[in-house]
Order: C-alpha cells, then structure tokens, then sequence
C-alpha cells in the first residue's frame, strides 16, 4: 500500500517526532510512505473562523499534493476530520473539483483508524510498563468515530495499563481557536479534564491530537503536576515515548 503521511502542521512545528512515530508505525505494518514535502496546513483554523476562502486555497493544495495516493493517513482526528467532513461542504456548489474531493475523502484515514481497520498489524513496535489512561479528543471521536481503534492498538503494547478516566469523552477545553476567544470557559473544561486524569492514578494520559495535548498538558503544569506525561497514541504505539 502507498501512503500519503500528512504530518499535519502543529505536528511539524511542535512535536515532530509524533510525525516520526506515525512512518514507522506505517512503515512496521507494510506500507510505502511517502511524506509530500511542500505539505503545510488542511485548512481547519481558517475554515473554522469563518475564512472559508483561505480554507478552500488549502484544500486545492492538499488535494494536489495528495491525490496521487492509495491512502491518506494523518496522525490527528482533526485534520483527517477536516478533510472528510468538511472539505465536501467547501466544495459543494462545485460539481467538477467535489467529485475530486470525495475520492480524497474515501481514502483519507487518522492513523489508528486506517491500522485497525486497514492495514491491520499483528503486533506493534512500542513497549511501556505504565499505567496509562486515554482522552477521546473530540474531532476524531465525533466526526470519525475514533473510539475503540486506539484501544485495540494500545492493548498490544507490552506492559501497558488502560484505566478509563471519568468522562474520557468529554472536550478538554482546546477547541482551536475556541480557546483563545473563550479563555475562562475553556480553563475551567480543561481543569475539570485534568482532575479526572489525576484521578484516574495513571502515570500518562494518551490521546490522538497535538492541540489537545498542548492543552492538557499546559493545565497539568499549571496545576503544579509535573509528574503525569502526555503523549501521543502514535509515541505509545512505536515506542517512542522515552
């Protein structure tokens, strides 16, 4: 199989080695990877504020970087929710580029996603001898319906605990630029998301998308927690996490 990585660009300007562990990952369960390197951004925070213009711009772009591609994986429920649910929506008065953008939809994937149910390994690469409890980030569980894939994955994971935290499901307060127009509300969503991680007793929170993750995180520190890690499913999964 030939595979697209989007890398996604909070990925790449953040925490590249989440992008890392997402190719070898791939890489481990057979496929051909191939990492486009004029890649940038699918969109979402123009599409998202309103400017649909400048969101429509990218998708041409990562239409024509990408089409080339057996599958589209991207590392993030977001962007790949992005691009399959959204991108019809920017493309819908315009027959000829939505026929063009479906095909896109149909082989785009988050990554947990395609290897349970596409490229489906027999074993994964990472090994943790932690605890661990998961967040169900928002984007990939409601738009993409990323629930029990990551849950498969991690049960592989030699030495690794899953405990459920109180209301996994519910938002940590990231939201894009959600956060920055309401900084009060989403504090308090993060705090509440950050109790129940320390609740849960686990030595890591995991979870499918950086934005979340830089969230968690920060408020974890705030909150004098220096302790509990946050990591990607992507590090867990290839074992790198150290």
């Amino acid at each position: 199989m030939r595979v697209g990585l989007f890398v996604t660009c909070l990925v790449d300007l953040m925490r590249p080695r989440i992008g890392f562990a997402a190719l070898k990952l791939l890489e481990a369960a057979g496929c051909e990877v191939v990492v486009p390197d004029t890649q940038t951004c699918c969109g979402q925070p123009g599409y998202n504020s309103g400017a649909r213009a400048a969101a429509k711009t990218l998708a041409r772009k990562v239409l024509d970087e990408f089409s080339q591609f057996e599958y589209v994986v991207a590392p993030s429920g977001s962007c790949a929710g992005m691009i399959r649910t959204h991108y019809p929506e920017l493309f819908a008065d315009e027959p000829a580029e939505l026929e063009r953008v479906k095909r896109l939809c149909d082989r785009t994937y988050e990554l947990t996603d395609f290897l349970v149910n596409v490229a489906r390994p027999g074993a994964v690469p990472g090994n943790l001898y932690k605890t661990i409890t998961y967040h169900d980030s928002c984007a990939g569980l409601r738009e993409l319906s990323i629930k029990a894939q990551p849950r498969q994955l991690l049960a592989k994971v030699p030495g690794l605990k899953l405990i459920e935290m109180e209301e996994a499901e519910t938002c940590c307060g990231f939201g894009g630029t959600f956060a920055v127009k309401f900084g009060e509300i989403s504090t308090h969503i993060a705090e509440r998301k950050c109790a129940n991680i320390a609740a849960s007793g686990a030595d890591a929170v995991v979870l499918g998308d950086l934005g979340c993750m830089l969230n968690i995180e920060g408020r974890l520190r705030r909150r004098g927690d220096m302790k509990t890690r946050v990591l990607h499913v992507a590090e867990v999964l290839a074992g790198e996490n150290t």
